[in-house]
């Protein structure tokens, strides 16, 4: 049975920010449904799961980063309620911490996470299969395993890496370079991008494959990566692009715990109509009218910068012919402009700064259309969940949003796309988006037709087992 090991900082329920915390927190449940011996390590957090769930220490051991020694402890969750096996790495000072980033010592954090990770295996003899690395807080792990002589008895394993967000890189200086565990110094340049440490670029140079969580986002990173295109370019010989899926044990409008009614195909347009009365009672919208929604975080990115100036014009052509309901946090600017417009546009506007996952449940099954704007968008999570529920996705064209929603012009179509993120692109889609609905029994059918698109994680489970066997053999 192929073993494999998946690092990570986030994994879902343990620690979510982002998309990422969902991939790892379903990936390895659909993998060992297939057969692969698969188990997730992540750093230790001060957080309701981990507080609220059985663990037993399984290991004990130490590693010095620079002239500082570490101790650390290996944490296993006893009831694998996950579905796989949960390990979690806690250093004292280092990794105890209630969140998962922003800390002014995050690289040291990261870096002491994966030389824990590498000690422990060292300590116990253990050699897995395949080493998959999720983004470049794990990056180092593949020059480690083949270039420091104390983890040479890794060599044989083979890495994968998946590139969530390619924006995201770790830099770091090169001062930072004595923490790492002794190396072979002649590899140094493997390191280092223009300058400085890239565990990213670190990553890509030496892993056996890497993968990105949509085809067309491997596309765009050939053009546009950050600095980094001509390198993914150049290893494009050893990359794959697989989308992802979404959990359905989780994500699934007839068994969803988070719902004011359950409900399946057939009653769609009766089930949806009771959650969005229950959510507009509760936030004081006219559950009557058209309900669009924004989930996300407020990032340039994101096209969250582009909201204000959607709002006031998605308000003024449609006066009084619907609502909007925003879930979202992160850029302090993008919040304040959205804030002074929860007022002016009381009764039709809900906001919730912050991020809660009952409720991000609830929107999903009471909206009529999720709008988004991105800028960047790897593979996009959130229009996944829409469809699963039953809601339009209003999205732009590109990344993982380009593969998985075709518009209702084409063939076999079931979503609104538009070409660029724009205000005028943006509020025309919308416009589009409300004359559809406007056709009840055809935008019935639609409904009915995303609900049972396959976007589950059987499929991309299996090509990631192609993916492993391929490398294996």
């Amino acid at each position: 049975m192929t073993k494999v090991f998946h690092l990570s900082v986030e994994c879902y329920p343990v620690a979510k920010v982002g998309g990422l915390a969902d991939v790892v927190g379903a990936l390895p449940k659909y993998q060992k449904k297939l057969g692969i011996d698969a188990c997730v390590v992540m750093p230790w957090y001060d957080r309701p799961f981990v507080n609220n769930h059985p663990f037993t220490v399984v290991h004990q051991g130490s590693f010095y980063q620079g002239s500082e020694r570490f101790d650390f402890q290996i944490y296993k969750e006893q009831e694998n309620s996950l579905g796989f096996e949960l390990y979690l790495i806690k250093i004292p000072g280092k990794l105890d911490r209630s969140e998962v980033y922003c800390y002014p010592d995050e690289g040291e954090q990261f870096i002491a996470f994966q030389h824990a990770f590498l000690q422990w295996l060292k300590d116990k003899e253990i050699v897995p299969d395949i080493l998959h690395c999720h983004d470049h807080h794990v990056g180092l792990i593949p020059f480690l395993v083949r270039h420091s002589r104390d983890f040479s008895f890794l060599s044989g394993c083979k890495t994968v890496v998946t590139v969530h967000n390619g924006q995201y890189q770790g830099w770091m200086n090169w001062n930072k370079g004595i923490l790492l565990p002794a190396f072979d110094t002649w590899k140094w340049g493997l390191l280092d991008w223009d300058g400085l440490i890239n565990p990213l670029a670190t990553a890509i140079k030496c892993c056996d494959a890497y993968t990105t969580v949509s085809e067309g986002y491997l596309e765009e990173l050939y053009e546009e990566a950050n600095g980094l295109q001509t390198l993914f370019s150049d290893e494009r010989h050893k990359s794959f692009g697989i989308v992802n899926g979404i959990d359905t044990d989780i994500w699934n409008p007839e068994t969803d715990h988070s719902l004011a009614k359950n409900y399946a195909v057939k009653s769609v347009k009766t089930g949806k109509a009771s959650n969005k009365k229950q959510l507009c009672k509760q936030y004081g919208l006219d559950a009557k009218l058209p309900l669009l929604a924004f989930i996300g975080r407020f990032a340039a990115e994101k096209g969250a910068d582009l909201l204000p100036e959607i709002l006031f014009n998605v308000f003024k052509e449609n006066e009084n012919k619907i609502s909007i309901f925003i879930l979202g946090s992160g850029d302090q600017l993008i919040q304040s402009h959205i804030q002074k417009l929860v007022e002016p546009y009381s009764g039709r506007l809900a906001v919730y700064f912050g991020y809660d996952e009952n409720l991000a449940h609830a929107i999903y099954a009471s909206a009529d259309f999720i709008l988004m704007p991105s800028r960047v968008e790897p593979c996009g999570l959130n229009q996944l969940y829409a469809m699963k529920y039953g809601t339009l996705p209003i999205v732009n064209s590109i990344g993982g949003l380009k593969d998985t929603v075709l518009d209702i012009n084409d063939t076999d179509g079931y979503g609104i796309v538009f070409q660029k993120a724009a205000i005028t692109d943006v509020c025309y889609a919308v416009k589009r988006a409300m004359d559809y609905s406007e056709q009840t029994d055809l935008y019935k059918k639609n409904q009915q037709k995303m609900m049972q698109l396959d976007f589950s994680w059987e499929k991309s489970a299996q090509r990631y087992l192609n993916l492993y066997n391929q490398l294996l053999n």
